[in-house]
């Protein structure tokens, strides 16, 4: 599972190309085992780096996508996988071989739209033929570098190439309040504590939440929705409340209409999520009927309990809202999703454990067939009668 917002950059070859070799190289650490028996890596191995230009990254080592048996496909299955979280990729290849193997991945590459370019490893033992060369960069139009790492070639054609093939959108600097907030404004953050809070400390969303507050020059009050009358009632009026979507319903009544108002699911699917289409898709839950399917996604696996938002909060307020005989499917973390057309609506979490890549690659299974998607936040707020007030923060931007 992905929740780091560095962009991440796979690297994928058959066994034995040298890509832990490649790894060690870029990073200057030896981070990954190099071995010259095959399939020394087994599974996806991640380390985080600073590329100058680019900045911050995660290099994803993978097995070998030649992997034989029950347990080498296996492996090729969890290499196939980080497909859907990266941001860009790198194709090592030896010994003129591009083949069966390379031309399957490079599919997929471009089902997912991963861009990618070509490292021709070892060329001290082969040199990368002209006519290869040549096939590769015209019929994929994708750039192929010949390269050795074992005898120390300039690593700045390399690093060139990698700067180029990633998206400039991947490694810009996000926020999750920006454009929202101004410097010296009050916003307030409440945090509800029941069952499903983690003890001792605050979810991630929240956590991010504070830190962006703080990095956009604001004055971050992080409260309970039980101190929230007192605090408006005794306090500055803040520039925007944040809260978290569950107590939606609690929170709308106490805060002024004049008070702008959304929840930290809502800002998470802007900064990761297909925000647009939640937004186009939530309506759709007026429209559900007796016998529908929703599907709700969530990003990570924990233990579900009576307080749980996907699994028991969404689907009862689902049913009482519709009043529809409504079924519901669940797929935690990463997990296949069968026949997606065979549901009426998918509901996405904020997706704090996930990067971008894979959430739109999830949501995008249902896009493509015009089934309508949403996100936790946006759902409970329109069954809550306050969609509306929720987007306004983001009128703006939609």
């Amino acid at each position: 599972m992905a929740k780091d917002l560095k962009p991440h950059i796979g690297i994928f070859g058959r066994r034995n190309c040298g890509k832990s070799s490649l790894i060690n190289l870029l990073t200057g650490q030896d981070i990954a085992i190099v071995s010259d028996t095959a399939g020394t890596t087994t599974d996806p191995v991640k380390k985080s780096i600073e590329v100058f230009g680019i900045g911050p990254c995660v290099l994803i080592d993978t097995a070998g996508i030649d992997d034989v048996g029950t347990l080498g496909q296996q492996r090729v299955d969890k290499t196939m996988k980080v497909l859907e979280e990266i941001d860009c990729a790198i194709l090592v290849i030896t010994g003129n071989q591009f083949g069966e193997p390379e031309q399957q991945l490079v599919k997929r590459m471009k089902e997912l739209a991963v861009p990618f370019f070509v490292v021709h490893n070892k060329a001290d033992e082969e040199p990368l033929l002209a006519v290869m060369k040549a096939v590769i960069e015209q019929k994929y139009g994708v750039k192929v570098l010949d390269f050795s790492v074992s005898r120390n070639d300039d690593i700045v054609p390399l690093v060139e190439m990698l700067k180029k093939a990633i998206p400039e959108s991947a490694y810009q600097k996000v926020s999750l309040l920006g454009g929202i907030i101004h410097p010296k404004e009050v916003v307030v953050l409440v945090c509800p504590v029941d069952s499903e809070a983690p003890e001792g400390r605050l979810i991630l969303p929240q956590v991010m939440a504070i830190r962006d507050v703080l990095d956009n020059e604001c004055i971050c009050v992080v409260l309970k929705e039980t101190h929230l009358q007192q605090y408006l009632e005794t306090m500055p009026k803040p520039a925007l409340i944040v809260t978290d979507s569950q107590v939606f319903g609690f929170v709308s009544k106490i805060v002024p209409q004049e008070i702008p108002l959304t929840s930290f699911s809502i800002v998470m699917a802007r900064l990761r999520g297909d925000f647009d289409n939640y937004v186009k898709g939530t309506p759709h839950l007026s429209q559900l009927q007796d016998g529908d399917t929703v599907l709700l996604l969530e990003s990570c696996t924990h233990h579900s309990t009576c307080e749980d938002i996907g699994r028991v909060k969404l689907p009862r307020m689902i049913l009482s809202f519709t009043g529809k005989n409504i079924k519901f499917e669940y797929v935690s973390g990463l997990a296949p999703i069968d026949h997606p057309e065979r549901f009426a609506m998918a509901i996405q979490c904020g997706g704090c454990m996930s990067t971008r890549k894979q959430l739109l690659n999830r949501t995008n299974l249902f896009v493509e067939r015009g089934i309508p998607i949403s996100n936790y936040g946006m759902a409970l707020a329109y069954m809550n009668g306050i969609f509306g007030r929720v987007m306004e923060p983001f009128s703006t931007n939609l």
